[in-house]
This record gives C-alpha cells, structure tokens and sequence, in this order.
C-alpha cells in the first residue's frame, strides 16, 4: 500500500477522502519533491523467492523504479536512504542506482538520494559516505532520536552514560550539538546540503498551553540549527512548518562555513552535569514504553503521548535508558524525590511496570487505543524486551 501511494503521488493521482470537509482531496502537481524512504539494509524481504530472503532495500527501490516512467516525474526520482551504518554501504547504494539506470536506460546519475546520519558509527565517516555517492547524493540529515538510541546502545556499559530523564535533556546537549555543527562543515566542504533533525514536542490545536509552549521550544530549537549553519530541517506537523522556515536564511546556507571549525570534535562527550536522573523519569519512561507498545498491538506504528511524538527510535531511547540503569544504578546515582538514590534492580523495574500498567488501565488517556489485554501483553513485551537485552533497531 505505501508503495502504491508513493507512486500515485509521483503521477500526481494520489487522493483521500476528506470527511470534516466532505469532499475529496487530491495531490497537486509541484515542483516539491517526493523523498521515497525504502527500509533500511538491517532488514530482509520474505516471500519472493520462495523461502529465500532477500534485501528489503533492494526490493522496495527496485519496486518504485520498475514500475514508475520518467514521463510521470516532475523532479528526479529521489530517495531517502535510512539506517546507514558505515561509508561502505554508500557503495551498496551507488551500485544500485546507476544498475537500475542502466537497465531503465536512464542516466547514471538520474536517481537523486539524501541519506539519515542515525547511527553512532556513521557520524565518523560522514564525508567518505558523501564521496562514495557523490554523483546522487544532494544532503545528510540529521535524525537525531534513532541517533541518541544508537549513542547510547554502543556507550551502555560505560556508568558515566547513564542518560538523564528524557525530557530534561537540553537541546543543545554536547553529545547533539557537536555534530550538529560538524555535520554542516562536513557538508559544505563537499557542495551537500545539512539537514537538522525534528522537535519531538508538537503543537496542540487544542491545548493552547502546550502549543505555545511546543511553538517556542520548536524556534529555539531551529535557530540552533540554523545558527550551526544547517540549511533545513524536519518538521512533523503543518502547524510548525512556518516557524521552522523562518529561522533559516533562504534558500540555504551551503557556501557558509564556520571559521576555526575543528575537523575532529569530540562526538561522544558522556551527559554529565546535565537535566536530572529521577526514579520519576524511570516511572515515565516505563509509563511511555508500555503505550507505545500498546499503540503498535493495535496497529499504530507512532503515536502521540503527552504531547511527544513517539516511534521505535523514542521506545529504543526509554528501553535503553531503563536498561542503563538496571546496570550502572549503584555507581551513577538515579534519585527518587526526596534526593535519595534509589537502586534500580530487575524487581524494581517489574514493580514499576506492574504500577504503571495498571494506573494505564484504570485510566486511559484520551490518545490511547486497544483493552486491558494488549496493555498487559504491551506491558510483558517491553519488560522481556529490556531485560533480555532485545536493544536492536529492528
């Protein structure tokens, strides 16, 4: 079905059914383009070739270009290539567009790409990945959750790791701003666009406390971006777009560079002195974790809880960083209210998930779907998911 939309939407027939208006809407022909993000090289595709599996990254690309004409684009055909490990699966990529030109008999470099820079390791190899696709790629992006999971996952047996409460993690935290400002370097330097990452917070057409306070924190936010030389970034809802825009210079800042940049920052600085470590923000986490969970049993792969758009990468985050606890609780101090430290031992995280699953289900939040028996089994899967070890992106 995704694959269906994308290519309706390439031939300008994509349409919905818009109920509030009562009417049907359809997409517009423009010169916007439509970024196609096929599934990461982490992932296989079944059911092809019988019991043999194959690249879902492969199938999905080689789906789109088969069946769609160069006639029906009005911009280059243009994908978004997640979950990037190493330069090395540059190559890969590379090989599969100019392959499949060849057999459409297209131009090498007729596929356009921008790549997510998600992953701890790639972080250090920006610009050989820039080089080993230079004739598609255009831009990195900073995706900056999936980020912080995979930060944490190769940091998690260091103690002075141990991620404060989420939510108390200021925007400019060392370990995010020192790529942000090496990512743009790393970009300019070789003619590619830098792209900043999203707000998690969103705006609320119904709450306007918290749309003022998501709105402010969204401009902030971007001005960091966009003072770190970045010539864009993500957005997650129509009510932030303009906001967004107007804290970068137009059209973007690709002959910008920074003076005295330094070429080798330190990409792992550990979070300490910042936000706070709270058997609170364990309970929350817990609480999250559980929803979310919940939330993919009924069929929603994100959801928005609290006010805080939440995916795989968020839940990776909450999981890792109870699991972080569970192992460095006795060395890096997690403190309940009146200041005392609290051990974060496996009966204590059944407790806390014993507590939090019953208070869900006892009262719900408005933004939560399903029964009592998909938070119980969201409830079981998340604690076995943390407890065995089960941390991988997948």
């Amino acid at each position: 079905l995704g694959t269906d939309n994308i290519l309706a939407a390439l031939k300008v027939e994509l349409s919905y059914f818009d109920k509030k208006k009562n009417q049907t809407v359809g997409i517009k022909s423009s010169k916007t383009v439509i970024w196609i993000r096929p599934r990461g090289l982490h992932i296989s595709q079944g059911s092809i070739f019988g019991n043999d599996l194959m690249s879902a990254s492969l199938f999905d690309v080689a789906r789109i270009v088969y069946q769609i004409n160069d006639s029906d684009l009005k911009h280059p055909l243009s994908f978004y290539i997640p979950k990037s490990e190493s330069a090395e699966e540059a190559l890969w990529w590379r090989d599969l567009f100019q392959e499949l030109a060849l057999k459409r008999g297209w131009s090498q470099n007729f596929i356009c790409c921008m790549a997510l820079v998600e992953s701890h390791p790639l972080a250090y190899q920006m610009e050989e990945f820039l080089y080993n696709l230079r004739e598609h790629i255009v831009g990195l992006n900073l995706g900056r959750w999936d980020y912080m999971a995979s930060l944490i996952h190769f940091n998690l047996a260091d103690p002075d790791w141990v991620l404060p409460d989420r939510n108390t993690i200021p925007h400019n935290v060392p370990f995010f701003q020192n790529l942000r400002e090496l990512l743009p370097e790393i970009c300019h330097k070789r003619g590619a666009l830098a792209i900043g990452g999203m707000t998690a917070l969103y705006p609320s057409r119904e709450d306007a406390e918290l749309n003022a306070r998501a709105l402010d924190i969204l401009a902030k936010d971007k001005k960091n971006e966009a003072d770190c030389l970045m010539d864009g970034a993500w957005t997650g809802h129509p009510d932030q777009n303009q906001i967004a825009l107007d804290q970068f210079p137009y059209p973007n800042q690709l002959h910008a560079r920074r003076a005295g940049a330094e070429r080798y920052p330190d990409l792992r600085p550990a979070p300490t002195g910042v936000g706070q470590r709270t058997l609170n923000g364990t309970r929350a986490a817990v609480r999250t974790v559980i929803r979310y969970r919940n939330g993919v049993l009924n069929g929603k792969g994100a959801s928005l809880l609290d006010g805080y758009m939440e995916d795989l990468a968020t839940d990776r985050i909450y999981r890792l960083m109870i699991a972080q606890r569970l192992k460095h609780s006795s060395k890096t101090p997690i403190n309940d209210e009146s200041g005392k430290p609290v051990e974060h031992t496996p009966q204590l995280i059944s407790r806390l998930f014993d507590e939090e699953v019953e208070k869900i289900i006892a009262n719900p939040a408005r933004a939560d779907i399903g029964t009592p028996e998909t938070f119980r089994q969201a409830r079981r899967t998340s604690e076995a998911m943390i407890t065995q070890g089960e941390i991988n992106p997948v």
